[in-house]
C-alpha cells in the first residue's frame, strides 16, 4: 500500500506501561510500513505492568522531533512515569507543536496530556476513572476519539482501533482498512 513511506512514529515507554497499549500499536504501525522508534524513559530496558520487558531503540532524551506522530501508552504507573519525565513532556510539546499527531491511550490522556495543557480545546477519552486527574475536563465515552491531530483511546481493549485511527489520520482510511483486513479486524 502507498502513503506509508517516510512516516516516522515515536513511542515513549516508561516502566509500568500497559503492554497491549504499546505493543499492539507498534506492531500495527510497522505493518503499515511506518518507521516506529521506541524510546525508553530511564533506560533502554523498560518493564511493563505485567512484567514484560521491552528493549527500546533509544532513550527518550536522544529522540529528535522529526516525527509525524508521538504515541503515549497508558497503564497507571506507566502514565505517571511518562508525566514525570521532563524529556517526554519536551518531546510531546515540540512534536505536537510541529503539527504532528499526538496519540495517547488509557490513563495517558488524563495523566500526561491533560496536565501538559494538550487537551485544551479538544475532545478526548481516557480510561474510566482516570478522569479524576483532570476534574475540569469532560472526557467522552467513545472507544477512540480523533479530534484534529489528537487521537485518544480508552483502554487496552481499544488498542487495535487506536492504531488503525492513527494510520487513518497519517495515511488515509484506505491504508487503515487494508491493515484491518490483513489482521482480520474487518472482513
Amino acid at each position: 500500500m502507498n502513503n506509508s513511506n517516510n512516516v516516522k512514529v515515536l513511542v515513549a515507554l516508561a516502566n509500568g506501561f500497559e503492554e497491549i497499549e504499546a505493543i499492539t500499536p507498534i506492531d500495527i504501525l510497522r505493518r503499515a510500513g511506518y518507521e516506529v522508534t521506541i524510546a525508553g524513559v530511564d533506560g533502554l530496558e523498560i518493564t511493563g505492568a505485567h512484567d514484560i520487558k521491552v528493549h527500546c531503540d533509544i532513550l527518550i532524551e536522544d529522540a529528535g522531533i522529526d516525527y509525524q506522530a508521538m504515541l503515549l501508552p497508558g497503564g497507571g504507573l506507566g502514565s505517571k512515569n511518562l508525566a514525570a519525565s521532563w524529556a517526554v513532556n519536551e518531546k510531546m510539546l515540540l512534536i505536537a507543536n510541529s503539527g504532528a499527531v499526538l496519540a495517547a491511550i488509557c490513563a495517558a490522556p488524563a495523566v500526561v496530556l491533560g496536565p501538559a495543557g494538550m487537551l485544551e480545546g479538544h475532545k478526548a477519552v481516557c480510561f474510566p476513572g482516570a478522569e479524576v486527574n483532570m476534574p475540569d475536563f469532560t472526557f467522552g465515552t467513545e472507544r477512540v476519539c480523533t479530534d484534529g491531530n489528537l487521537i485518544t483511546a480508552r483502554a487496552a481493549g481499544c488498542a487495535v482501533e487506536f492504531a488503525l485511527a492513527i494510520i487513518s489520520k497519517l495515511s488515509g482510511v484506505e491504508l487503515s482498512k487494508y491493515i484491518a483486513q490483513t489482521i482480520l479486524f474487518e472482513e
